[in-house]
């Protein structure tokens, strides 16, 4: 996906999910979704949060990026071995941001997270963008065992969209 896909993407996501926050009771919130353990709060936070880690990953993908490919293929085997941990530590890391941070606030760390990697995106030189490295594909189901930092970047709205469908609220019910 090209840049200009990949913000029109993001303006996207950035509306849906407000609409997603203020169309929800706070009944629905508490409700569980669809094939998670998760509350409809819970998982939006996890959502969210997908934007965060891509913000945290980008000096890292960058790094890996400009060093041979055996580097960023012995650091994925090391974290493909630490999956099932991962997987543990990812669900509880939903359970206080869902908890305890208000829609407001979500919609908020939502705006500015996703405006800082508009910028960063807009800034990026197409040699950025095409730098590579391989990830650990056991820790989820839109990693590719190799990645740009355009992939990186088009990432959390797969991610996004995947966990929007199991939200259980009327509106996201109203696809």
């Amino acid at each position: 996906m090209d840049r200009h896909g990949i913000d029109a993407d993001f303006e996207r996501v950035t509306a849906d999910y407000h609409r997603l926050l203020v169309s929800a009771t706070h009944a629905e919130l508490r409700m569980p979704t669809n094939g998670t353990k998760w509350t409809n709060k819970q998982l939006l936070f996890h959502m969210l949060f997908g934007f965060i880690l891509v913000r945290a990953l980008m000096p890292l993908v960058k790094g890996f990026g400009r060093l041979p490919p055996a580097a960023s293929r012995t650091f994925a085997a090391i974290l493909n071995a630490g999956t099932s941990p991962f997987h543990v530590l990812n669900y509880l890391s939903a359970l206080p941001g869902g908890t305890v941070l208000s829609s407001r606030v979500m919609g908020k760390l939502m705006d500015s997270t996703i405006e800082h990697l508009r910028e960063r995106l807009a800034g990026e030189s197409d040699q950025t963008l095409e730098l590579a490295m391989h990830f650990p594909v056991g820790w989820d189901p839109y990693f590719k065992d190799t990645m740009t930092v355009a992939d990186v970047y088009h990432y959390p709205t797969q991610h996004y969209e995947h966990h929007r469908r199991q939200l259980t609220t009327r509106r996201a019910l109203d696809i």
